[in-house]
């Protein structure tokens, strides 16, 4: 049973393909493109698609190195504060120390 349904489904799928294809214009309304005989504003518009193109390489090198700088900076501080655990004993937390204040 499930060997007939697979045949109808592929006779449907083919079906359906060749009955797209039919309707589609011969290759003989094909022809190459030439840019000779293209407007200035085509010039234009492809020039101003690659200087967008070209300008999102900035932001993209600005993240690349801020994440290589983070990476390493976090690789080579933790490297770091393993020899002052190991000299002093205990850890060093960052943060706020309270103070003692006279009133």
């Amino acid at each position: 049973m499930l060997r007939g349904r697979n045949g109808r489904w592929v006779g449907l799928m083919a079906g359906l393909i060749l009955s797209v294809l039919a309707a589609m214009p011969t290759l003989a309304f094909a022809r190459s493109i030439s840019l000779k005989d293209a407007g200035i504003g085509l010039w234009i518009f492809i020039i101003i698609g690659a200087v967008i193109v070209l300008l999102q390489l900035i932001p993209a090198a600005i993240l690349f190195f801020s994440f290589i700088g983070t990476s390493s900076s976090v690789v080579f501080k933790r490297k770091r504060e393993e020899g002052k655990v190991a000299d002093e004993g205990k850890a060093v937390l960052p943060g706020i120390e309270p103070a003692a204040v006279k009133k």
